[in-house]
């Protein structure tokens, strides 16, 4: 009997039902029978096990800007080449993400914004805690909710919101704008999706630089300022830089930060003996939060592009080729984590590759995890008969490719 074929990129999205319902079937095969595979389709190589997607990503040597890529590699040049009509952001603001950056620029960038944002998240915990106090406040005494609408998705937003400076009578609107930027990330939405990001794009646009005015004529305890503080000391941004990367943190950590508390949540429902571990002991949390990054990732892969002739895995890879490294294959190498396919809150040592690696590793990780721990101990604490609604329902996942996040988790309580 004739095996099916390898996977490629295309097949490793929530649009391929299989994939959707257990990505690892896939994984394991492509890792045990061709770790290093090149996906015509794509245009890209696919790297699954474990050893080589932690040296790639740890590789400061290559490339991350899609314009070094090869033609053949499509998804790469798709997104240097898109252009929507009725975007109206200016133009120094367009291709200044860091996420897409190599040095010296990256380094320029990236540089302030981390010394900024680590300053500000080392002394944020209290602000988190009084984030995720007030939408646990806000469910208090209903049976049942939606843990994703009615908590996992508002306590990032809320928490970036109020850290950047955004207005009070302005949420509302700053959080519309936030989930509409996030289609962005999408590479398959259709025309109407499309249409919601450009109009929210171009109004957090607006907004950042709107806050980023006020803020040089009227400095206040926040990121924006920050910003705009560092830039009137001599850091070499433009206002564009700033821009984009203030909303590439929103919006890329609003999205994954949402989806790992909301991961957390469903697998430690799923997993009672877990929670009752950590119902037991609370100190476990950290390690709770390291497990679920491993075991159900919130982002499936991140890429490079070879900056020369080099091997991966004994693969030889041609300068300007491109690179897709599966964090979430990598994660259950069987190599490197014992029994990958168990959920264990007090496993040691797990090197996971949950938030990259190298240069480019998630200049969010820190808040996120912050975020994970604060908001998923006190939900656990707050609700100490909380329960799946349906525990023999399968879960629901979202059908954003590359990322992996619920569309509703309805619990009771």
């Amino acid at each position: 009997m004739t095996k099916d074929p390898l996977p490629g990129v295309f097949q490793l999205t929530p649009l391929n039902p299989a994939f959707n319902d257990n990505p690892h079937l896939l994984l394991d095969r492509l890792r045990s029978e061709c770790p290093v595979r090149r996906d015509d389709e794509a245009g890209t190589f696919l790297l699954t096990r474990y050893a080589d997607v932690r040296g790639v990503v740890s590789d400061t040597t290559l490339w991350r800007d899609p314009a070094h890529a090869e033609d053949a590699a499509v998804i790469q040049k798709a997104l240097i080449e898109q252009k929507l009509d009725g975007m109206t952001m200016p133009q120094e603001e367009l291709g200044a993400s860091i996420l897409l950056l190599d040095d010296p620029d990256h380094a320029r960038i990236r540089t302030p914004f981390a010394k900024a944002l680590y300053k500000r998240v080392a002394r944020a915990r209290p602000l988190v805690q009084q984030i995720v106090d007030e939408w646990l406040d806000k469910v208090k005494g209903r049976a049942r909710f939606d843990a994703m609408a009615d908590f996992a998705l508002r306590v990032p937003i809320d928490v970036i919101a109020r850290m950047l400076g955004v207005d009070n009578g302005r949420l509302d609107e700053f959080r519309a704008w936030s989930e509409g930027a996030i289609l962005g990330l999408d590479p398959f939405r259709g025309e109407e999706k499309t249409q919601i990001y450009i109009r929210s794009a171009n109004a957090l646009s607006d907004y950042m630089r709107q806050l980023m005015a006020e803020r040089r004529r009227a400095p206040q305890d926040d990121l924006v300022s920050d910003m705009v503080g560092l830039v009137a000391e001599g850091a070499p941004l433009s206002d564009g830089e700033i821009s984009n990367n203030l909303q590439g943190l929103l919006i890329g950590g609003n999205l994954t930060t949402t989806d790992l508390i909301g991961n957390a949540i469903w697998l430690l429902l799923s997993h009672p003996g877990e929670l009752a571990k950590l119902r037991a002991d609370p100190g476990l949390i950290n390690s709770a939060v390291e497990e679920v990054l491993r075991y159900e990732s919130p982002v499936d892969i991140t890429s490079r592009i070879a900056s020369r002739d080099m091997e991966v895995g004994a693969c030889p890879i041609k300068r300007s080729q491109s690179l897709f490294a599966s964090l979430r294959g990598a994660n259950r190498d069987p190599a490197v984590f014992p029994e990958p396919h168990r959920f264990d809150i007090a496993r040691k040592d797990a090197p996971h590759v949950a938030f990259g690696g190298g240069a480019h590793i998630c200049i969010g990780a820190p808040l996120a995890r912050m975020e994970a721990q604060v908001g998923i101990l006190s939900f656990f604490q707050r609700f100490a008969s909380v329960h799946l609604a349906d525990a023999h329902a399968a879960p629901q996942w979202r059908s954003m490719p590359f990322f992996r996040g619920l569309k509703e988790l309805l619990v009771e309580v």
